[in-house]
């Protein structure tokens, strides 16, 4: 149904769509292609009956096909106009609140940035730590000293974007600008390809992490729908250029791809819900090994995660990250409770398990990574990924640290707390 309760005949929407009969090509049979809105679909379209979401490979939509910028740009300092509101990307429309006009038609707001997790307690007062779209945020302290950001960028991330993004910062407070590191077009290989979902040309890299590992600056990064892969600096340098590592086609197929160093200076990749490890090579020329499963006691996973009536041993369905505190490895990943998207964690003694103690972390602190900063504190990234959350789709940092039994917990002191 349209936002206007009105009954829309779908049958018109797909006025101007035709099918194409696809010739025998090779001996193999012919196939009816149904192409996708001539248009892209404006906020309160409803979706297409029978969307094709095959995530096969079509051709490129026309340039203008989607109306948004496909990178976020620079930024700027956050201000008390900027310090709430923010973006909500979604498949076929975008949400906006804030002080600057957009150029492509805006879904409404409503209540997305409620802060109502704030109200109640449950997450301390904070405020964006730079003002531009970035989803996922990730931030890693280089070898130069520098803190560096990244993370899923572009008007409608959801949908389309260019590439891979990338701040630079001494303090983790004012940040400039790398640009375009990694581009799709310029730089991809399999990733320039465009495939079909819900009806709509889809091409969006997602939750790009950028890592120093030793010496060396590497992003692992995903398109959604096709699989992940690893890219690493030719350079030394955050900047790039960055090349394909460990294979120039998809590593796998999934999404959030993490690298982490174990103890014993080893270096594994994991993905979406961090059941699984593999080892890599120190030069990054190939996997040193297969995919590993890591174990789970039973406080360790999700009681409600179950697939065929059967119980999945995960701590949450996507986000995967590791790191390594107090003598102790951490493994979490995203999971919606009460409505909030959040980390949870459980932690092991040893790398493979058996990991215990799952703990939902910061309320709202879903999609991004775990640090040290220069001084030794602990901090956790934060994007705003739900209607409770006082900003939306903007990088944040929640001071954290270790209660008594492990779990992560926001600190009381907030550096980053709301400007008045």
């Amino acid at each position: 149904m349209p936002r206007n309760g009105k009954t829309t005949d779908r049958r018109a929407l797909l006025a101007g769509l035709s099918t194409v009969a696809l010739g025998l090509v090779g001996g193999a049979p012919a196939f009816a292609q149904t192409l996708f809105y001539p248009t892209y679909p404006k906020p309160g379209t409803p979706k297409l009956e029978g969307a094709d979401s095959s995530r096969r490979i079509i051709d490129p939509p026309a340039p203008d096909y989607w109306p948004y910028a496909r990178i976020s740009g620079a930024g700027r300092p956050v201000t008390k106009a900027t310090q709430d509101g923010g973006w909500r990307s979604g498949l076929s429309e975008v949400s906006y609140k804030g002080p600057e006009p957009r150029a492509y038609p805006i879904a409404p707001w409503d209540e997305a940035d409620s802060g109502s997790a704030v109200k109640s307690g449950k997450l301390p007062a904070i405020r964006p730590i730079w003002d531009a779209h970035i989803r996922d945020t990730i931030v890693c302290l280089g070898g130069d000293g520098f803190y560096y950001m990244t993370g899923t960028t572009g008007d409608n991330c959801w949908a389309v974007n260019d590439g891979v993004e990338l701040w630079r910062s001494r303090d983790l407070k004012a940040w400039d600008y790398l640009g375009l590191v990694w581009s799709i077009d310029r730089d991809g290989t399999w990733e320039k390809n465009w495939t079909a979902r819900a009806g709509v040309p889809f091409r969006a890299l997602w939750a790009p992490e950028i890592h120093f590992l030793g010496g060396e600056f590497y992003i692992c990064h995903c398109i959604s729908g096709v699989g992940i892969g690893v890219l690493k600096s030719t350079t030394g340098r955050a900047e790039g250029p960055y090349v394909h590592v460990l294979s120039d086609t998809p590593i796998k197929g999934g999404i959030d791809s993490t690298l982490f160093e174990a103890a014993d200076g080893k270096i594994y990749l994991s993905w979406g819900a961090a059941t699984k490890i593999r080892e890599i090579k120190p030069d990054f020329s190939d996997f040193a090994g297969d995919w590993q499963d890591l174990v789970f006691a039973d406080d360790g996973v999700d009681p409600r995660a179950a697939k065929a009536s059967k119980p999945l041993r995960r701590v949450g369905f996507e986000g995967a990250t590791f790191f390594r505190a107090n003598g102790k490895y951490y493994v979490g990943a995203c999971n919606k409770d009460e409505g909030r998207y959040s980390f949870w964690f459980a932690s092991s003694n040893n790398l493979l398990g058996p990991y215990s103690g799952r703990h939902e972390g910061p309320p709202g602190g879903g999609g991004g990574n775990l640090f040290r900063d220069k001084t030794g504190r602990w901090w956790q990234t934060f994007f705003g990924n739900d209607d409770q959350m006082p900003f939306r789709e903007k990088p944040g940092l929640i001071a954290i640290e270790f209660d008594k039994d492990g779990r992560v917990v926001a600190s009381k002191d907030q550096p980053f707390k709301p400007l008045t």
